[in-house]
């Protein structure tokens, strides 16, 4: 008889959790709808604000019907503006997926391509071929730089990686020697500015401040390319990143690979950080401060976190494209420089917002 009743129960029970799930779906894609409406306009806004700055409704009408208006809008935005807009799209979503994957995989908050070091490994592979000519991959020379950003990179990841299977590792362990490769691949990039001629040091401060001015359509395919190849790799593995939160044991108990897992979203959040360096330079915590929002807003499952990952990334750097072109009235800075100084402060009232909140 209890024994009935409690199948009863747990049938009744039923409807209303799928009930309760319903609606928590419903309620975060709602919430990523209103993202990507924020990036949009974020996005129009970018393309309006310059020297020359255009409303909305010309920009607008640049975009949908580009034969209809002057010769001169027209080249502004589809050659100039829509290269530099579409382009904090791309790297700010790369840049944004890796911090949250490099987070899931290493169950470390403060994990991000900026922050352990991968970026600034990047960065000093492109430098190599800046400013002293040197091709990790000899085979093809013409892309060197993009190609040294990427093996380089590849072997920051590998070690870190390596390096966090080892017994006894900690996550502290784990950011202090991202802290340590970080400050090592400055110290040679210091070196090689110090080394360089004068356009090879104007060049790789280029890469060092971070810059989107010298976007342009093929490095927006590329970015965009990289992304398209990446984005359903990590979909296809949603549900095992998302059991890999509870936990190693428990994600092995659930049939996942977690050594085979973690390797795998190594090398590609590899490819998402280094390809972005090669054509912007660094640009750091759009990585660490994306994931963070998109956490909050959306949770855990991957099914949401990736695209809000994503998304939040996105917005962040092309909200940032239109700021730095707001603070000095005929100038564009630096969009690194920016996204340290909004950044830093903003992740510190994440830290003081949740620091009672357990990882």
């Amino acid at each position: 008889m209890m024994a009935a009743v409690a199948a009863g129960d747990a049938v009744e029970a039923a409807p209303e959790t799928r009930r309760v799930y319903r609606a928590l779906a419903a309620r975060r894609i709602a919430i990523l709808t209103v993202l990507l409406i924020c990036l949009v306009i974020s996005v129009a806004a970018d393309m309006a604000l310059g020297p020359a700055r255009y409303s909305l409704s010309q920009v607008i009408s640049a975009v949908l019907s580009p034969a209809a208006v002057d010769v001169q809008l027209r080249v502004v935005i589809w050659d100039i503006r829509m290269p530099v807009a579409l382009m904090a799209v791309t790297v700010g979503a790369c840049l944004s997926l890796a911090g949250a994957e490099m987070q899931t995989i290493l169950a470390n908050p403060l994990a991000s391509p900026f922050t352990l070091g991968i970026s600034a490994a990047a960065g000093f592979g492109a430098a190599l071929g800046l400013v002293a000519g040197v091709a990790v991959f000899p085979a093809a020379v013409e892309y060197m730089i993009p190609i040294n950003a990427f093996l380089m990179a590849i072997a920051a990841s590998l070690f870190i990686y390596g390096v966090s299977t080892l017994r006894g590792v900690t996550v502290e362990t784990i950011v202090l020697l991202g802290i340590a490769l970080v400050f090592t691949f400055n110290a040679l990039l210091s070196l090689l500015e110090y080394l360089a001629s004068e356009q090879a040091l104007a060049a790789v401060v280029f890469w060092t401040m971070g810059s989107l001015t010298k976007a342009t359509w093929t490095k927006v395919a590329v970015t965009g390319a990289i992304l398209v190849i990446v984005v359903p790799l990590f979909a296809r593995k949603s549900w095992a990143l998302t059991a890999l939160r509870l936990g190693d044991d428990k994600a092995a108990s659930f049939g996942v690979n977690v050594r085979a897992l973690r390797l795998e979203t190594m090398l590609l959040v590899s490819l998402l950080a280094a390809i972005p360096v090669a054509f912007v330079g660094t640009i750091g915590f759009i990585g660490l401060v994306g994931p963070h929002i998109a956490r909050m807003v959306v949770g855990e499952d991957q099914r949401f976190f990736l695209p809000g990952s994503m998304i939040c990334g996105a917005l962040l750097l092309s909200v940032t494209s239109v700021v730095s072109k707001m603070l000095i009235p005929g100038a564009i800075l630096p969009i690194g420089v920016i996204t340290a100084l909004v950044g830093v402060p903003f992740f510190f009232s994440l830290i003081f917002t949740n620091r009672r909140r357990a990882w």
